[in-house]
């Protein structure tokens, strides 16, 4: 075995037994690369240098803004709001509450662009209401978490900025276009899914259509979803940079929660941003050690041998495209969302591109896979809050949400081989 192999093998193998042992992702990431470093004979200085590097990127200050808007918005009291306008346009089926929950979790991943924060604030309302409706604890707990991945794709998500910053060359605007109808898609498909099991299981129906109420309810949530219109037709639209509409969003949405919603006061904010700069802290370590792990991983050459790899397996384009989910899939189950974009994309992206998906489309299936990953045990961090705070067992609420993820693999496949769903918005734009 040459040098090269024996520090890919050192630098994935201290990795993956430290995820297994339940080290922080943060500490196994920097551990590894400072073992394999060290194996080379590389001075440790390259870490800092590297980690330096990792996050010294303008795009990237606009994560630390997204993650404040979402903060501040979420807080503020729009969740009662957006949930009013949801029962206004979907409420009257059978099973309404279910659809509810799904079409304002799309409503509000558009401002937090967080499954978790989506979950924390929107199913400590809807959780106990829809058991006092009659729905089932495991099941109302279900259609929340696998919702709440809406947020993920519905713009502005700072997963996506992570995702195009590692990328190199992808556009912040594009992918936020490219999300839309993909989160769209998720959440017609979850609702089929509700619809289905709540006809078998005779759930009730809410108040019947009022065109009169919704006209109401939009003009209640206009502000909210103004936000959202700031960034994404200010960046599409090159108004923008996705940093400086981040930054617009967070005053809008500062004087949103506090002057016209009136859901938070200074004292609030302040706390608010305590909670930013925990999330924060945690998104940049993670940026900054996987930067060094991205540093190894190019310099042992781990991309190029992983493509060769993969595609000596098959060159059927179908079978790889399944594969790269299938890798996807995996990875999520045992990490968070963050590490696997940075770590993964290097990797997969070129492979993904040698079968002819675009970047952008690429993408979108990056987020949703680990989405899906985020439900999923044993380090599915939106599947514990949402077991949380419905009391009920993990292992009742996997069970519970297995047609949910049957609807979320079909939506992947969709996205996967069906490339119109990703790219008409952006290429209509573009024109």
């Amino acid at each position: 075995m040459d040098g090269d192999s024996m520090a890919i093998l050192i630098l994935l193998a201290s990795f993956f037994l430290m995820i297994f042992l339940r080290f922080p992702i943060a500490y196994a990431v920097a551990l590894s690369s400072v073992f394999c470093l060290m194996s080379q004979g590389l001075p440790l200085t390259t870490i800092c240098q590297q980690m330096v590097k990792g996050i010294s990127s303008f795009s990237l200050m606009a994560v630390p803004f997204f993650i404040t808007m979402g903060c501040l918005m979420g807080s503020g009291g729009i969740s009662e709001k957006l949930i009013g306008l949801a029962n206004a346009c979907v409420g009257w089926m059978r099973g309404g509450m279910a659809m509810v929950n799904i079409v304002a979790s799309y409503f509000f991943g558009g401002i937090s662009g967080s499954a978790s924060a989506d979950t924390a604030s929107l199913g400590s309302i809807l959780i106990p209401m829809m058991v006092d409706q009659g729905y089932d604890a495991d099941f109302s707990t279900a259609v929340t978490i696998t919702s709440s991945c809406e947020g993920l794709l519905v713009p502005p998500s700072h997963n996506m900025v992570i995702y195009a910053t590692t990328a190199g060359g992808v556009s912040v605007g594009s992918l936020f276009l490219a999300g839309y109808i993909p989160g769209a898609l998720l959440a017609v498909s979850l609702m089929i899914g509700s619809y289905i099991i709540s006809v078998k299981r005779n759930y009730p129906k809410g108040d019947k259509f009022s065109l009169k109420n919704l006209i109401k309810q939009m003009s209640v949530s206009f502000w909210a979803l103004a936000a959202v219109l700031i960034v994404v037709f200010g960046v599409v639209g090159g108004v923008f940079t996705a940093t400086e509409s981040a930054a617009i969003a967070v005053i809008y949405s500062l004087i949103v929660s506090l002057y016209i919603y009136k859901g938070l006061n200074w004292k609030g904010v302040w706390r608010v941003f305590g909670e930013c700069v925990e999330t924060l802290s945690i998104v940049l370590i993670l940026i900054a050690t996987s930067s060094i792990f991205g540093y190894c991983l190019t310099r042992l050459h781990v991309p190029i041998r992983a493509a060769n790899a993969i595609t000596g397996l098959t060159t059927n384009p179908i079978l790889l495209a399944l594969l790269l989910n299938g890798i996807l899939l995996v990875l999520g189950c045992i990490m968070d969302m963050a590490p696997i974009i940075l770590i993964a994309t290097p990797i997969l992206l070129p492979i993904a591109t040698s079968i002819g998906l675009d970047p952008i489309q690429f993408g979108i299936m990056v987020v949703l896979n680990c989405g899906i990953g985020l439900l999923t045990p044993p380090v599915g961090s939106v599947l514990f809050i949402g077991s949380a705070i419905s009391k009920i067992p993990m292992e009742k609420v996997v069970k519970a949400t297995l047609p949910f993820y049957v609807c979320m693999i079909i939506t992947l496949l969709l996205i996967t081989f069906v490339p119109a769903f990703s790219m008409w918005l952006p290429m209509m734009f573009a024109k």
